[in-house]
């Protein structure tokens, strides 16, 4: 089983927790160490070079202009800079690019698993996207690590192919790829190597020239080899003088058990601080705005609570199998694979307290207090499919268990819809809907809030006996299409008494002509930052799988068999049984906005 698996017991792991003698030593490693000798006009020169954005006005997570937070409030290593050292010390002259360059503190990005998709389809992307709009300090380089033999040449051609600029962009795109690609290197190494790594080591100090480096290492790569390549990291190729930050993809285990042994081999090279467990969905610009759309509208906060609101449903589609992934998904299934982390969070979001403040600490607290007061999940309140093979317009669509990577025989879901109810006093008694699948009729991610109908409402005889039409429903269209719209009741024009359901709509690419940034460029950013509002903390996790965990040992243990749904359908019959027995009707199939 894989729930068995010790992330710590790899054979070439001799690393014991009693080669650290006391917590001091341990954060020794990655902690940021001031640099005493820090002058107050070293301090003047780096913030010459600070210069105003005057396009793309992209914040921090936590709401304050990122060029304020990184190096105008902090000095370089983390600490606030005295009052003397905030004050220009007369006027103030631009330096040229090359001065400049020599000054501030070096930022050194790894990324681990750099010939996988994921990097060069998201990681290596989203950092040019970066570049490209300046949100990277001046000294920074990229480089990829991975088992395959490559030259530094190599790597630049193989990440060129996926890297776009903005739309919205006048520079010469060609110019600065180019210099972006310059700062990309390669170093070839085994993941469980620490020669290799203090190899990488030697590299990253050469091209560091001596200045104060910060490292942030991201991990695209499977979750068995996690703690290996953090141990050798960490051994061999953390900073000496500045900060060092991992930032770990999912999955985080695959029940309570191993995500609890993962967290906790980890945090033998770690501190909790370090590691920054990245759920992409909480980048995404609709999740990002649904705290502002609460917290900032009068007209909706007082609306968040039982009294109001009659369901919530977290929808994911996708229109597409598991075509190449057949072999992780099987292992995994959609409840671990989308539930239990990217709708989880979202509605931890979504239910949450006021935070005391926009702070990281503050925001998570809250979050996991909703997770700790959700009722468990009983098998009841869930219905599981697996898509089957279909044939429409001539095509042949092939089932789950065609991929010759998945068992004949596999129960694996590869469609999942639950009930879930959370004990407090706001929404006692809400059933909060998630519907997670592969294989559907459509590609979408939304949000969608059902309000209770209207006490003795007057114009109940014209809606005739679908009440549901009747009642109003806030849409958060999270993907495709970015969209939030609010469903209400209105007459149409005429001299007859007709009423029409209608959408007051914002539709983003509508509103706002700038792309939207992807949600690993503000990931990547948030974690440079140092800012861990939308990364994880191991409480949350602890408190997810807590949920999860036992629904997901008794699918397994009772072979729970997935009922059969064609491949592009609206998925199987029993989801559509589950939300009629909350008295719920899944809003995405009301034929309106599908």
């Amino acid at each position: 089983m894989a729930s068995q698996f010790s992330y710590c017991s790899s054979s070439s792991t001799t690393f014991t927790p009693s080669s650290f003698k006391n917590e001091t030593h341990l954060s020794s490693r990655f902690n940021i160490l001031p640099r005493k000798s820090h002058s107050c006009t070293w301090i003047s020169l780096i913030r010459r070079r600070i210069r105003p954005r005057k396009h793309f006005q992209l914040k921090s997570s936590n709401g304050h202009p990122l060029n304020a937070v990184s190096l105008q409030d902090v000095g370089t290593a983390g600490v606030p800079l005295a009052k003397n050292d905030m004050e220009p010390q007369g006027k103030e002259e631009s330096l040229p690019f090359s001065q400049s360059e020599n000054l501030g503190p070096q930022l050194s990005i790894t990324v681990v698993g750099a010939s996988g998709d994921l990097a060069k389809k998201k990681i290596f992307p989203a950092l040019f996207a970066l570049y490209y709009e300046d949100w990277l300090p001046e000294n920074f380089i990229v480089f990829g690590y991975a088992r395959t033999k490559m030259t530094d040449e190599e790597l630049r051609n193989m990440i060129s192919r996926t890297l776009t600029c903005r739309i919205d962009q006048r520079e010469n795109c060609e110019e600065k790829m180019d210099r972006f690609l310059k700062r990309c290197f390669y170093h070839s190494g085994q993941y469980n190597s620490e020669e290799h790594f203090a190899e990488l080591n030697r590299k990253l100090q050469e091209k560091e020239a001596g200045k104060l480096s910060n490292r942030l290492f991201y991990l695209s790569i499977p979750p068995n080899i996690f703690v290996d390549v953090v141990k050798c990291a960490s051994l061999r190729a953390s900073s000496t003088s500045g900060w060092t930050r991992v930032i770990v993809e999912k999955p985080f285990g695959r029940d309570s058990e191993s995500s609890g042994e993962l967290t906790r081999c980890l945090k033998l090279y770690l501190t909790e601080d370090q590691i920054f467990r990245i759920d992409h969905y909480l980048g995404k610009e609709l999740v990002e705005n649904l705290s502002v759309l609460r917290f900032s509208n009068l007209v909706f906060e007082p609306l968040w609570s039982r009294n109001y609101i009659r369901n919530v449903q977290l929808i994911f589609s996708e229109d597409f199998g598991t075509e190449g992934r057949g072999g992780y998904f099987d292992n995994y299934g959609i409840i671990r694979d989308i539930m239990q982390n990217h709708l989880l969070q979202i509605l931890a979001l979504f239910a949450m307290e006021t935070p005391v403040s926009l702070d990281a600490e503050d925001i998570r607290n809250e979050k996991v207090k909703v997770l700790r007061s959700m009722r468990p999940l009983q098998l009841d309140d869930v219905a599981v499919g697996q898509y089957k093979g279909h044939s429409k317009g001539g095509k042949s669509y092939p089932a789950y268990t065609d991929d010759p990577t998945v068992p004949n025989n596999s129960l694996t879901p590869t469609f999942a819809a639950a009930a879930l109810f959370i004990n407090n006093a706001r929404w006692d008694g809400v059933p909060f809907l998630m519907k997670a699948g592969k294989a559907l009729h459509t590609k979408r991610a939304e949000i969608r809030v059902q309000f209770r109908h209207v006490p003795g409402n007057l114009y109940k005889r014209n809606f005739g006996t679908d009440l549901d039409k009747a009642t109003n429903e806030l849409v958060l269209r999270v993907q495709p299409d970015e969209a939030i719209y609010l469903k209400i009741n209105n007459k149409v024009p005429g001299l007859g008494m007709r009423l029409d359901r209608s959408d007051l709509n914002l539709l983003y690419r509508a509103r706002y002509s700038r792309e939207i940034p992807d949600a690993y460029e503000r990931l990547l950013l948030d974690a440079v930052e140092g800012e861990r509002r939308l990364f994880i903390r191991s409480d949350e996790l602890d408190a997810a799988w807590a949920l999860f965990t036992p629904l997901l040992k008794e699918l397994e243990q009772k072979k729970i068999v997935p009922e059969l749904y064609p491949y592009g359908s609206r998925g199987p019959v029993g989801a559509h049984y589950l939300a009629a027995k909350h008295n719920v009707r899944w809003g995405d199939l009301s034929g309106e906005d599908s």
